[in-house]
């Protein structure tokens, strides 16, 4: 792992859960919060990067934490989340199914577990953290 340091520039891979991040794109797309995946100080060659939600934007301790926003983590080709109304329509142009909101329940819940099975597979593998002393990349190693 390496010496601890107060300088994040000596992160070279970060190691995030996969459901953290497919938690935190959700909870930024149905709630008005906004996590990050946080890497907290002393920095080392290998850090964790936590779901973290700030309840301020002020930090006292220096070095202050890095926020990684989750959908830097994410590839271009990754799915949005379902919603309802895209999931009533889908529901509704299918020939072979009958609408109901019990049917629309069950199948919007359907969808969303698909969407949050595939997420993980446009986790990036490199990222770039802001830093004091700019942008810096790193490897991402994904966990579960």
């Amino acid at each position: 792992m390496g010496p601890e340091s107060d300088d994040p520039t000596v992160v070279s891979t970060i190691a995030v859960r996969a459901e953290d991040v497919v938690s935190a794109v959700e909870a930024t797309v149905r709630s008005d919060r906004e996590p990050v995946l946080r890497i907290t100080p002393p920095f080392s060659g290998r850090m964790r990067a936590r779901i973290h939600v700030p309840v301020d934007e002020g930090y006292a301790a220096d070095p202050a934490p890095i926020h990684v926003d989750p959908d830097t983590l994410l590839d271009e080709g990754a799915p949005p989340i379902p919603t309802p109304a895209t999931t009533e329509d889908e529901l509704r142009a299918d020939p072979d199914e009958t609408y109901s909101r019990d049917r629309h329940h069950d199948y919007h819940a359907e969808r969303v577990a698909e969407w949050r099975a595939e997420l993980p597979d446009h986790i990036l593998d490199t990222v770039t953290l802001g830093t004091p002393a700019g942008p810096h990349e790193v490897t991402v190693a994904v966990l579960g």
